[in-house]
């Protein structure tokens, strides 16, 4: 168990291509970190150079109470599962586990006592004589996993372990990593670009996009407080809904103008929107926060909007509906048993104590 320091990491490739971008951060002893964002934010090449499987350009990484910078892979004392699981096919489960701790002479009692006691923690104790084409994807992701816990590291990495796997097996697996780190205790690093996994998964959560880390919190933090509008837009599913506009006063009070549609702002925003009166902003809001009138209680007339049914996507428990306006589209969650007509004109009610506002240029949150 250790704690993980990234101290201004840049990684810089041959062909001038900055994949990280100065990041610095620091994992807490027993933590479970989550880097997630898109393809090419850069969060697999920060773990990599965490792993020592890539150089960093500049910066330091510690490890513990040491840097590692200049210490091999394999002489760092962490255990990576990859996503491809990179499991020995001509090995059975007991072998590919036992692998790393042959290499590094493990008396044979131990490693058959270490190897039964990460099967009984995974379940996998009656695959220990197959070979992994005998395996289904979450067992061997398993194997995946018994392999690393094996050799007791001060750190684990994960390197989207889950994206091979279908949808019922990846949230299975999910439960089941939160166990192990429960029951475990030990420092992991976890990179996905499944926001899901993120929330569900980390203790904190670093957001990542060009190489930058965006915002590293609490998973909630982020999801009330997104420090920009990629953050809002990412953490989230549906993702926030974003319409272009502008800040107007009317009667003396603030409104938001899309154009088509206006949206009376709350009192409590004011001082953080008064240096954007009639000026371009962009207006968030997610779409659990966006109600048909019908079934809204109190609905404020102030914050009611005309706009058309273009698709329900019933999704069982609930209704996804997407809304259209002359210039936007938006997203409401509905209850199950609300089914507007297909091209018909509703009235949806938005929840203004839980919108957003961003600055039209930096696209950094205002209020």
């Amino acid at each position: 168990m250790a704690q993980v320091s990234l101290r201004n990491i840049t990684k810089i490739y041959p062909s001038n291509i900055q994949a990280v971008k100065n990041i610095s951060i620091g994992i807490e002893n027993k933590e479970f970190i989550v880097l997630v964002g898109p393809s090419g934010c850069g969060k697999s090449t920060t773990l990599r150079i965490i792993a020592g499987l890539e150089d960093a350009t500049q910066g330091e990484v510690i490890i513990g109470d040491r840097c590692v910078n200049n210490v091999p892979a394999k002489d760092r004392d962490i255990a990576m599962v990859f996503q491809n699981y990179a499991l020995y096919p001509h090995m059975n489960v007991y072998e590919n586990m036992a692998f790393a701790l042959k290499l590094r002479h493990y008396p044979k009692a131990e490693i058959d006592k270490r190897i039964k006691e990460a099967a009984e923690i995974l379940g996998i104790s009656r695959f220990l004589k197959r070979r992994p084409k005998e395996l289904s994807g979450g067992e061997r992701q398993r194997v995946a996993v018994g392999r690393a816990i094996v050799r007791k590291p001060q750190v684990f990495l994960f390197d989207e372990p889950l994206s091979n796997l279908d949808a019922k097996m990846r949230v299975q697996m999910r439960t089941e990593l939160n166990r192990l780190h429960l029951r475990l205790q030990t420092t992991m690093v976890y990179v996905t670009h499944d926001q899901i996994e993120a929330m569900t998964l980390g203790s904190r959560i670093a957001v990542m996009k060009d190489g930058l880390i965006q915002q590293f919190d609490e998973p909630l933090k982020v999801y009330d407080d997104p420090t920009n509008k990629f953050v809002a837009g990412f953490i989230g599913s549906p993702p926030m809904n974003f319409l272009n506009g502008k800040i107007i006063k009317k009667d003396g009070k603030l409104y938001f103008d899309e154009g088509e549609l206006q949206v009376k702002i709350q009192e409590r925003m004011y001082g953080k929107l008064k240096n954007y009166l009639d000026k371009k902003v962009i207006f968030g809001i997610r779409p659990e926060n966006i109600f048909d009138k019908l079934f809204a209680s109190a609905a404020a007339p102030d914050n009611t909007i005309r706009v058309k049914c273009e698709v329900i996507e019933p999704m069982g428990s609930e209704n996804h509906i997407l809304l259209s306006t002359d210039e936007n589209s938006l997203i409401a969650i509905v209850d199950a048993h609300n089914k507007p007509k297909l091209g018909e004109y509703i009235e949806m009610v938005f929840d203004m104590n839980k919108a957003y506002f961003f600055d039209n240029d930096t696209e950094k949150t205002i209020a």
